[in-house]
């Protein structure tokens, strides 16, 4: 019975520093689980804001070529200078000497182009038009290449019935910035920018 009495003495005290034990444990697996959380709800809501201004960019790259296809004479004129705000030429490498298609600048948000859209207003679009930049990088002259200009009506007519021709296609460079900011208070330097770029042809 003495040595029962003695045994168990020994183990007083076990169970509350057991429970303290696993309390630790407990506690360094939820604040770890917590900062996993934090961490993948901020990736996730980064990564929809990058697809949020691709989508934002590629719109501007839609409502270029709409431009594009309305206008009837499409003649380069002056560089840009300090015209745009936050879709900067510097994002694009190979343009050495721009000289804008017309002039034209576009920047809008999208709120601007899907009525009652409220949270749109906060992603924008800005782009411009160039002819295709040449090896140099410059664009003040066009680069055209020889289109058929076959037309046709009914195959039962044989393989002579084909109206041959050619036209003259010139090549035009969309350059379109998405922002994750209206386009009054977008910053080249302080918001996500995503940049795209398009090359179209047009037959004259």
């Amino acid at each position: 019975m003495l040595l029962n009495c003695k045994k168990r003495k020994k183990e007083k005290g076990f169970a509350i520093a057991l429970a303290l034990l696993m309390l630790v444990a407990m506690s360094l697996m939820g604040a770890t689980l917590m900062v996993v959380a934090a961490g993948d709800h901020k990736r996730n809501g980064n990564l929809n804001i990058k697809q949020q201004t691709f989508y934002a960019a590629e719109t501007g790259i839609s409502e270029a070529k709409k431009w594009l296809a309305s206008e009837t004479s499409l003649a380069p004129g002056s560089g840009p200078g300090n015209n745009l705000s936050f879709c900067k030429t510097s994002f694009f490498p190979e343009l050495s000497n721009p000289k804008l298609i017309k002039d034209k600048i576009e920047k809008k948000d999208l709120s601007e182009l899907i009525s009652g859209e409220t949270k749109l207003s906060d992603y924008s679009y800005e782009y411009f038009v160039t002819y295709t930049p040449d090896q140099n990088g410059n664009t003040q002259t066009a680069k055209t290449s020889t289109v058929s200009g076959a037309t046709g009506g009914d195959v039962s007519q044989g393989t002579t019935y084909k109206n041959t021709g050619a036209s003259t296609a010139t090549f035009y460079n969309i350059y379109s910035c998405g922002c994750d900011a209206n386009k009054t208070s977008c910053n080249s330097e302080s918001n996500v920018i995503t940049i795209l770029q398009s090359t179209i042809t047009l037959v004259n």
